[in-house]
């Protein structure tokens, strides 16, 4: 008398067990830019090629909540990228190679490598090369969230990143030195104050054994890109906060969501270069009534 009961109690396992299969979504992403192949995009042209990291034209554009884009953007010699304007993403660039000319809305300005500078909603851009090289530069796009207030800079917020000091931040260990770029409107640290949803972009040098420690952000994701040297990134996993390591060299690039550890180790041999990491922090777009 009871098979009936055995038949539902199976019959109820068969109908859920798929659901057990689900995909779990990852704390973090990981990509390595030569391996990424070139996809259209809307800064793409026949002489300007687009590789996506994350956001836009990645294959898993809803665990970056906050980000519209992260990838590299290369300027053919004597070509220019497609004129773009976003209503609702803020954007900055960051030259890692070469050389060429910003349009900002009517205006032209020259860039050079590790020149970084900041594109407000609704305010045309697009980047052409004049050299004899190739012109790349990290294209960095965040979702402004409905009801922000932006008034657009005048004139272009630009910088380099040669003009901006070396220095221990505050909670961090001194064999790690950052180069404070970017923060928000509000910020007084940083070179420029630019940002709405980007609280702060920078630049961190290991020196040998060097790291920044394992920590983790609660209101903020992150991104991490290796420009050189090798060591381990610290990526989520573990008790301690230290145990998801993996080696790591120039051209990875980790995304980090809220509350995942994330950090650096930098390799012990003194022979091995100082290693430099290009970091984003952006505030995740939480509705306004929980601001």
């Amino acid at each position: 008398m009871f098979r009936p009961v055995v038949a539902v109690l199976l019959l109820g396992w068969a109908v859920s067990a798929p659901g057990a299969e689900r995909k779990v979504d990852p704390t973090f992403l990981h990509r390595y830019l030569p391996e990424v192949a070139e996809k259209p995009s809307d800064v793409s042209s026949p002489t300007a090629h687009y590789r996506p990291l994350f956001g836009a034209g990645d294959s898993e554009t809803s665990i970056a909540r906050g980000v519209a884009r992260y990838g590299e953007l290369t300027v053919d010699p004597g070509g220019a990228s497609a004129t773009v304007n976003y209503p609702a993403e803020e954007q900055i660039y960051f030259v890692l190679e070469g050389e060429g000319k910003v349009h900002y809305g009517s205006e032209e300005h020259a860039v050079r490598q590790n020149d970084f500078m900041y594109f407000p909603p609704e305010i045309a851009h697009n980047l052409a090369n004049s050299s004899s090289r190739p012109c790349r530069v990290m294209v960095m796009g965040y979702k402004i969230p409905r009801g922000t207030q932006v008034t657009p800079p005048a004139k272009l917020l630009i910088a380099n990143l040669d003009e901006v000091k070396k220095q221990v931040v505050g909670g961090h260990p001194p064999s790690t030195l950052y180069q404070l770029m970017m923060g928000d409107v509000h910020s007084t640290r940083d070179r420029l104050a630019a940002g709405h949803v980007l609280t702060s972009l920078f630049v961190m040098e290991f020196a040998p054994g060097g790291t920044n420690f394992p920590h983790h952000h609660d209101r903020e994701e992150e991104i991490y890109f290796v420009l050189n040297g090798q060591g381990d990134m610290v990526a989520g996993g573990g008790m301690d906060g230290i145990e998801g390591r993996h080696p790591a060299k120039a051209g990875d690039a980790y995304f980090i969501r809220l509350n995942c550890t994330v950090g650096f180790y930098n390799r012990e041999d003194p022979s091995v270069p100082k290693a430099h990491i290009l970091a984003i922090r952006s505030r995740y777009p939480f509705p306004r009534h929980e601001e």
